[in-house]
């Protein structure tokens, strides 16, 4: 069994038996519970199998007086000692037919119950590197194996709560179309009549995954008598929360859901070609977006979406206030909630390679302003595209 570590990606020491295993519904986060007999743990694992988040589950045997540094040294996971746990004489094993795993609906993170009542929880912020691991109920102090689970009962049991219903309309009938009309009766109001639709973007990046949610689609609302320009909005993203949102922000609700928007004089399919890249990336590489992002292409420049064979354009920046930027005035998106949560729209401007290293450098806020001084329009027209 592998020591509780991070980045450990296979048993070492004696053999260990899988209790359960589970994918989550992005695919980009895998949960093992496994056992030697004497010891549960369980791992969370990105997509190369690497351990990001894990915690000790239970003792099946006797606890020692002190925690066992041979079974470590060994490369096996400990036994807690009798001080660290509610059951010093050992628990039965576990049932993997009693076990109900429940995603949370960022999927950075998983609880597990046994007989309908939390076992232990890995929350996105598990870091065994950090000496962070998740949350056991049969935990009594924290230790850098486990965190007690009764602690923080208060916070998890709504979560967890929230996580089911959340997945249960997900997979209800109709859910996605009542969702789905919502969100393009918000666009309507704002926007104006619809063009084309296209369905299911985000899987062609997707393809070859396991777990392909969240489903995404994108809305054509073209030009009319009060812009010359065409905007394009993703439908979809809001439906889920995204991950990793809570390690930067006290309060996710502002930041949690969001939809991305083009605004460009472009042929439709040639400007929405951008969001199969970017429709599901937060879920899948297990990262969120925020206002002033800037995300890099992921391949040659000349591929670029939003630009011809010689574009220079090699990433976009996120920008939720267009006015920063040169055009026209930007339509109002803002309006629409889920869940209690505002749904952001995020306005995708091109950027060039020397831009996004600026970025970096020096900051979004600062980029933002180069390309005001320089005209940068935060609409995307033919002129600068190729």
């Amino acid at each position: 069994m592998a020591v509780l570590r991070r980045g450990d990606a296979s048993p070492r020491g004696s053999a260990a038996k899988v209790v359960h295993a589970a994918a989550s519904p992005y695919g980009s986060r895998r949960l093992i519970v496994e056992t030697d007999g004497d010891v549960t743990v369980a791992y969370l694992k990105d997509a190369r199998d690497s351990v990001v988040g894990a915690t000790w589950v239970a003792n099946h045997r006797k606890a020692p007086p002190e925690l066992d540094q041979s079974r470590l040294d060994a490369g096996r996971a400990p036994l807690l000692p009798e001080s660290h746990v509610h059951h010093p004489p050992g628990r039965a094993a576990l049932d993997a037919e009693a076990l109900e795993v429940v995603w949370f609906e960022e999927g950075d993170g998983v609880a597990v119950l046994e007989a309908g009542d939390p076992l232990f929880v890995i929350p996105g912020w598990s870091d065994m590197g950090r000496g962070i691991p998740g949350y056991a109920r049969d935990a009594t102090r924290q230790s850098p194996f486990a965190f007690p689970l009764d602690e923080e009962i208060k916070d998890f049991g709504p979560r967890i709560d929230q996580a089911r219903e959340h997945w249960k309309r997900c997979h209800a009938d109709g859910s996605w179309a009542e969702f789905q009309q919502s969100v393009l009766g918000h666009l309507l109001q704002r926007l104006g009549p619809s063009g084309h639709y296209w369905h299911d973007v985000g899987r062609q990046l997707a393809s070859g995954r396991t777990g392909v949610a969240p489903t995404v689609g994108v809305s054509e609302r073209p030009a009319r008598g009060d812009r010359d320009f065409t905007v394009l909005s993703t439908v979809g993203m809001s439906r889920q929360r995204m991950p990793t949102v809570e390690l930067y922000e006290d309060d996710v609700a502002p930041y949690g859901r969001i939809e991305l928007a083009v605004a460009s004089t472009l042929p439709s399919q040639k400007a929405g070609s951008i969001f199969p890249w970017l429709a599901q990336y937060p879920w899948r590489s297990v990262t969120w977006f925020a206002p002033g992002d800037v995300v890099k292409w992921y391949h040659e420049a000349r591929t670029f979406p939003l630009g011809g064979g010689e574009s220079s354009w090699e990433g976009v920046l996120l920008l939720d206030d267009p006015s920063r930027l040169a055009g026209p005035e930007a339509p109002a998106l803002t309006g629409l909630t889920l869940n209690g949560d505002a749904v952001r729209w995020l306005w995708l401007v091109p950027i060039t390679g020397e831009d996004h290293r600026y970025a970096k450098s020096e900051g979004s806020d600062a980029l933002i302003r180069r390309l005001a001084q320089q005209g940068r329009s935060w609409v995307i027209s033919q002129e600068r595209s190729g």
